[in-house]
């Protein structure tokens, strides 16, 4: 089912997620639904928030078009599955860490900001331990794009938006953009009283 996007101005996309303690049908639907939402709004990840629920929870798919070497390295519980078997991935309570302080600048979008796109700096490696929707734990080592992806997914979880953390002239370039959003959201509000 596919699930409506929270936009710029709604509260809910600065709340913190709450952990998941649930691992059951509700949960793997869930995961069904948002995955369905990523993939209609032709985007590579969504949190929780994004669907207005403030929960420790995200999905991602970063696979290349077919044929396309993979424009990042990974390894998923110490070893390189095909990214076929792993992808759409849930991410449930995810705890992330900085393995590689380097830095790379690239240009992110959000589904809750359409057509607002701007340069971030993010460290270039990632270690997520995270749960799935059955509860098990898994470690996920990446860089490049899924790193880049698991860090702007995770920041929504806390409260976090990418606009935080922007370029500063990109931001500045954007904020039209930006606050058309939010008086968009404004006014739907109003009508959801």
């Amino acid at each position: 089912m596919i699930l409506r996007v929270t936009q710029y101005g709604e509260p809910i996309l600065r709340t913190v997620g709450e952990p998941i303690t649930e691992f059951d049908d509700d949960l793997a639907q869930l995961a069904d639904d948002m995955v369905d939402t990523m993939y209609d709004e032709d985007g590579i990840g969504l949190a929780a928030q994004q669907v207005n629920l403030a929960l420790q929870f995200c999905v991602l798919d970063v696979r290349p078009p077919e044929g396309e070497k993979a424009p990042f390295e990974y390894s998923f519980d110490g070893k390189q599955p095909p990214l076929d078997l792993i992808m759409p991935m849930a991410l449930a309570n995810p705890k992330v860490t900085i393995i590689d302080q380097s830095e790379d600048i690239y240009e992110e979008g959000c589904l809750s900001f359409p057509d607002v796109r701007g340069r971030v700096t993010r460290p270039i490696g990632v270690r997520c331990e995270f749960q799935d929707t059955e509860g098990n734990l898994h470690v996920l080592e990446a860089t490049g794009l899924l790193g880049r992806c698991i860090l702007h997914e995770t920041d929504h979880l806390n409260g976090k938006l990418f606009i935080d953390t922007m370029n500063k002239r990109d931001l500045q370039r954007m904020t039209p953009r930006i606050k058309k959003i939010k008086r968009a959201t404004r006014d739907f509000l109003k009508t959801q009283i």
